[in-house]
């Protein structure tokens, strides 16, 4: 049966979705990954960041507040998972630099890099992507490689009356997303 529209284009995807929630015995895929993830102290983000955790990821939390940090790293440390966080404001450069240096520092490496961005502010979705991009595959490559996830939105393809600079936000993260996937796959090449 072909599947129309952008859910076809997924259909393997939603698969490994299906068989990771359906309770099916597996090891943990990440034990031994270090995973950084943007704006994950509540919504699509923490989710993200519980998720990885349970697939064994060391997870390094952050949000603008350092309340919200702690709070979500004491929620998922609760579940018995291993968290740690720090205060960062991606449209600050100097936030996310020390991010990735505390990462760093404190677990050695990063392996997965996801940046879930939740306002409008077309300076931070445009610039923040693509800057923690450049900042984080260098430590990937120590390793001999990672995954960047950018999260976007259902926005960027179904424009809504009322919220162009969100959806324009939310359009503007696929351009880095294409790009810094093409930058690192002719590296790797070469």
């Amino acid at each position: 049966m072909h599947k129309a529209g952008l859910l076809g284009h997924c259909a393997p995807a939603w698969k490994s979705v299906r068989m990771a929630s359906s309770g099916m015995t597996r090891r943990d895929p990440l034990t031994n990954k270090v995973a950084l993830v943007t704006a994950s102290t509540d919504r699509i983000g923490f989710a993200v960041a519980r998720r990885l955790a349970q697939d064994g990821a060391h997870v390094v939390v952050s949000s603008r507040k350092q309340q919200n940090v702690d709070q979500a790293v004491a929620t998922l440390q609760g579940e018995g998972l291993i968290v740690t966080g720090t205060e960062c404001h991606v449209g600050k450069a100097e936030d996310w630099e020390w991010l990735v240096a505390t990462a760093v520092k404190l677990h050695g490496v990063i392996d997965i890099l996801s940046i879930s961005i939740t306002n409008s502010n077309l300076d931070i979705n445009m610039k923040a992507p693509a800057l923690m991009t450049k900042a984080v595959v260098p430590e990937m490559e120590k390793r001999g490689g990672g995954s960047v996830v950018i999260v976007s939105s259902i926005a960027a393809f179904s424009p809504s009356p009322g919220f162009s600079p969100y959806n324009l936000s939310k359009t503007a993260l696929d351009f880095p997303s294409a790009c810094s996937s093409g930058w690192t796959r002719k590296k790797r090449k070469a």
